[in-house]
């Protein structure tokens, strides 16, 4: 049960991400805009400053609503949801991130309905008025329910949970939220706490302010810069050798989810993070420090980019206090640990996931169903009938980690002298045609419900992994 709710979590998550990150450069130059030409900004001028409200209020939220629209529907579901974001967007004083990221999609899911519920029953000839006058007719009545009834609706909601947050501000209790957002983070929640709930909220302070701080407060680089650097000198095996190529992933690349496979391997050090989380959190609000926009992906280089006029010893001291205070509470949980002069859990994770396949072929003989129950999370059974030539290394967006994964696994290929189709995608959008589909065990669920009848490879890292070994292995025997 608990791992379907996380798995529930993560597609919401993953839809979120899919909506936003499109648009993520129309918000940087949004960003952008404002740290230059509003009264406080670098290059303080008048015109261009008219530039801010419109394209806050409507610009970005009609991207987001044709975007979710889209992602459901299509061309037509992106049409019928920017139309009904329209209609939340006129006659209210705040920006409409959140009602978009409803009505676009809500809006489309209807059309997709009635599209199906009409399929093959249009008369030749009638199909573009039919489906013209169809949109027309359903966006219409829903712009004028999201203009009547739903816009107030989001508008209490929005402002409810803006009292919230403020409340836990004036109470001083802001640091204290990484004990909530680190552990959901590691378990690949991050795009949910990040694109839901920070980043509108985020966008709707820097309108006022020219900057907030809800962008920072779970995509800061310096909590895992500071795990990565304790396993690099303090670490054994594959993930003292791995970690220095994190960092410069992970701090200089953004891609966060690098760091994850390390706090899963070592729990304890989550502490670490949370530690980390927190003092940086104090940091940038003794320095009353903020960025003008989110910054995706959670880059050094984006938070620099990021940073408004006067603010940028509070940025950059909030990221090097909270890497501090990470590497020295997970350093002293490396040099503690009773595995001194032993192999590593990378290690120790290695051959339990080869005695894990050898149970596998024991089992040859047990219903598909119960092998596939027992071999969670190792690599599947050669199917040697089937050459593989598709490969699909997915992950929540299919832009950070499984990109990452893919282009290390198609480079493993290439010295081999081996050709394969190597690609990474979000879990929600890998293509039919794949042969195989490679993820974190983490998001196992999610990729069954996702992806039925494929088959599927879980791996703890996706730089390096048992699985991935024996995946190379068998594609080097099918040559």
């Amino acid at each position: 049960m608990k791992k379907k709710i996380r798995a529930r979590l993560q597609a919401f998550g993953g839809f979120l991400t899919a909506m936003v990150i499109p648009n993520m450069g129309a918000f940087i130059a949004w960003g952008f805009i404002t740290a230059l030409f509003i009264d406080t900004g670098w290059i303080p001028n008048k015109n261009f400053a008219e530039l801010v409200s419109p394209i806050s209020k409507f610009i970005l939220p009609l991207l987001l609503g044709y975007t979710g629209g889209k992602i459901v529907h299509n061309e037509r579901g992106g049409v019928i949801g920017a139309l009904v974001t329209g209609g939340m967007i006129v006659g209210s004083d705040i920006p409409m991130f959140l009602g978009a990221m409803i009505m676009g999609p809500l809006s489309a899911w209807i059309l997709k309905k009635f599209d199906k519920l009409i399929d093959g029953k249009i008369p030749a000839g009638f199909e573009m008025v039919i489906n013209n006058f169809s949109l027309g007719i359903i966006g219409c009545i829903l712009t004028l329910m999201s203009y009547h009834m739903v816009r107030p609706i989001v508008v209490g909601a929005n402002d409810l949970i803006a009292a919230a947050v403020q409340t836990i501000v004036n109470t001083g209790y802001l640091p204290l939220l990484p004990i909530l957002n680190e552990p959901a983070k590691v378990l690949f929640l991050n795009n949910v706490i990040d694109q839901g709930i920070y980043y509108p909220l985020g966008m709707q302070e820097a309108l006022e302010h020219g900057k907030s701080l809800f962008f920072m407060l779970a995509s800061n680089p310096g909590p895992g810069l500071g795990l990565l650097l304790a396993f690099s000198v303090f670490g054994k095996g594959s993930a003292k050798e791995t970690a220095p190529g994190a960092i410069i992933i992970h701090f200089l690349g953004g891609i966060h989810e690098i760091y994850f496979p390390y706090v899963l391997m070592k729990p304890i050090t989550i502490l670490g993070m949370i530690g980390g989380a927190m003092s940086g959190i104090v940091t940038f609000q003794f320095f009353d420090a903020g960025l003008v926009a989110g910054p995706s992906p959670g880059s050094i280089f984006a938070y620099l980019a990021l940073t408004p006029k006067g603010k940028f010893v509070g940025v950059i001291a909030g990221v090097l206090v909270a890497a501090a205070v990470s590497f020295v509470i997970n350093s002293l949980f490396l040099k503690m640990s009773k595995k001194t002069g032993e192999e590593d859990e990378f290690e120790m994770q290695q051959e339990a996931s080869k005695a894990m396949k050898q149970e596998g072929k024991d089992l040859l003989n047990t219903t598909i169903a119960d092998k596939a129950a027992e071999t969670k999370g190792v690599a599947e059974e050669k199917n040697v009938s089937k050459e593989i030539t598709f490969i699909a290394f997915a992950c929540d967006a299919g832009l950070g980690s499984s990109a990452m994964g893919a282009n290390a696994f198609r480079k493993r290929l290439e010295k081999e002298g081996i050709t394969k189709e190597v690609k990474n995608f979000a879990i929600e959008k890998v293509p039919q045609n794949v042969d195989i589909i490679v993820t974190h065990e983490s998001l196992y669920d999610r990729a069954v419900n996702a992806n039925q009848g494929k088959r599927i490879i879980t791996i703890k890292n996706f730089m390096r992994d048992p699985n991935l070994d024996t995946l190379l292995n068998e594609i080097k025997e099918q040559q």
